[in-house]
């Protein structure tokens, strides 16, 4: 199996390290998936209650071709920045806050331009994985469909577009 340079830096992005820094100083490292699994928690609970892994679903938007290099850029700052907001606010990561301070945070970027973006696209992705085929991955078990008490369309795709 050939595994070419693109390839690995498209799987790895998630699990890759975002290095956060205070002035010159590295102050923490985290992962974006880490990151979007607390966020996607903290903006739509519902979906863990329901079993649904909205954060995964990160991966398919990554490697998907018809989403712009600009947009995947856009989203992996976008974690930079609310963990550098997180680190300026707290000293901490986003992922280490307690729940009240990771809504303050929240609460805080949405009135930027940058942030109000970023949860617009983070909220997007979390309702496609829910509400999407299960054949995409996110809608384990039509769980969003059943919550919503939705009928999925037909014929039902046979294996994932993305």
């Amino acid at each position: 199996m050939t595994f070419s340079r693109r390839k690995f830096l498209q799987a790895s992005f998630l699990s890759g390290a975002v290095f956060l820094m205070d002035g010159c100083t590295l102050f923490g490292v985290t992962t974006p998936l880490q990151t979007f699994t607390l966020l996607h928690k903290d903006l739509f609970p519902q979906a863990q209650h329901l079993g649904i892994q909205t954060a995964p679903y990160m991966q398919k938007i990554f490697h998907h071709s018809r989403i712009s290099d600009a947009d995947k850029t856009f989203l992996k700052n976008g974690v930079k920045w609310l963990n550098e907001e997180a680190i300026q606010s707290y000293r901490q990561e986003y992922t280490k806050l307690s729940p009240m301070q990771r809504q303050s945070i929240l609460e805080n970027i949405t009135q930027t331009e940058w942030g109000e973006s970023f949860v617009y696209d983070v909220m997007n992705s979390m309702f496609e994985a829910m509400l999407g085929d299960p054949v995409y991955g996110g809608n384990n078990k039509e769980a969003g469909w059943q919550w919503l008490n939705f009928k999925g369309g037909q014929p039902r795709p046979q294996k994932a577009y993305m």
